[in-house]
């Protein structure tokens, strides 16, 4: 069977819509009235993920719209564009063609990673950051490079370096999305059900997905050996200025929640953080509850 864009565009409170930005075609899921908070997912997963906190958000007077990455679910896949700067540069153009002038932009692992980088590389759109299972970009990457228990963490970025092999691994059966869904969350919780390995395994199984999706991953490796890489370090090492929301999984096995600290140093706008215990990396679907709390508690906060 060939899964296509339809399979995604699941049903619910929200609107599906399709928006050009960044010449790219863009799918979100929009709900509530507003001001804007971009929602941006992480690896092995696409919009739905954000599907809790977005009833809680919209229901707190916001406009909650969650993107599907470029690469992801129902957007475009082009052969390339997978950089942070593209992005950053995706999530900007998309704030602008829905309507909005900036938006606070919160992100889950690599959407974190793209969340974090915004204020650095396009902060005219950005009114705050938000970020679930990632550290500011320099902490990760000291993290991976120095600590023996992050780096062995990280070994699936070494691992999606390689070409092909990744893409036949993921799009054969379920079992690479359920391995690394196992894998990163909690070992106390009950992340992932059958259902939540389906969804996402599906969904990993569309065309051009798979290639996509360590195409984003693979920048992260290439781009050390070239002039970006560096060039980013160098643009992310001043302060944010602007709200910072930090949530941390105690039980995060992809991102560890004591190798990784110190993003307080790189932020001089209002900075909060909260270890969410007993939660691993996927904090959206793992402790719905308490992250929407947390979320809307803080865009209270923001002005």
């Amino acid at each position: 069977m060939t899964l296509d864009a339809a399979s995604v565009l699941l049903e619910g409170p929200w609107n599906h819509r399709l928006v050009s930005a960044n010449g790219a075609r863009f799918h979100v899921a929009e709900l509530g009235d507003g001001p804007m908070v971009l929602l941006m997912h992480g690896f092995p997963q696409f919009w739905y993920t954000w599907r809790h906190q977005m009833a809680a958000i919209a229901d707190a007077g916001w406009r909650a719209v969650a993107m599907d990455l470029r690469g992801y679910g129902a957007s475009d896949k082009p052969p390339r564009g997978y950089s942070t700067y593209t992005g950053a540069e995706d999530a900007a153009s998309l704030i602008r063609s829905l309507g909005e002038d900036d938006a606070i932009v919160v992100g889950q692992g690599l959407g974190g990673f793209i969340a974090w980088s915004m204020p650095y590389l396009q902060p005219d759109v950005v009114r705050a950051v938000g970020s679930l299972s990632m550290p500011h970009p320099r902490v990760m990457r000291r993290a991976s490079m120095r600590d023996r228990r992050q780096r062995q963490a990280s070994r699936y970025l070494v691992e999606l370096q390689r070409p092909f092999v990744p893409e036949r691994e993921m799009t054969k059966d379920h079992a690479y999305v359920e391995e690394v869904l196992r894998a990163w969350a909690s070992p106390f919780g009950d992340y992932p059900t059958p259902e939540d390995v389906e969804r996402y395994g599906n969904a990993m199984a569309m065309p051009f997905v798979a290639h996509s999706a360590a195409e984003h991953y693979r920048w992260f490796g290439r781009s050390q050996l070239r002039q970006d890489g560096p060039l980013f370090n160098r643009r992310v090492r001043g302060p944010v200025a602007q709200p910072v929301l930090q949530l941390q999984g105690t039980e995060d096995r992809c991102v560890l929640a004591d190798c990784t600290g110190g993003s307080a140093d790189y932020v001089s706008g209002r900075y909060a953080f909260q270890l969410v215990d007993g939660a691993g990396h996927f904090l959206t679907e793992e402790a719905p509850d308490r992250v929407s709390s947390a979320i809307v508690d803080w865009l209270d906060t923001v002005d």
